[in-house]
């Protein structure tokens, strides 16, 4: 029981933690699943970035 206030804090930052995981495409297969399409290290108007298909090349999305 005396272990129990130390706990709640680790909780709490483990929720915290999690809400903050993004939900953008990390990969080629989940921007074309998205609706994207993966460029070159920049997107050109009307296009913006979506997220990453790998190092170098991003996901664009209108």
């Amino acid at each position: 029981m005396k272990i129990l206030y130390l706990l709640f804090p680790f909780f709490l930052l483990l929720v915290q933690g999690a809400a903050g995981v993004s939900l953008t495409p990390r990969n080629e297969s989940q921007c074309k699943q998205e609706g994207g399409f993966c460029s070159f290290l920049t997107c050109y108007h009307p296009h913006h970035i979506f997220g990453r298909c790998s190092a170098f090349m991003v996901c664009c999305k209108r």
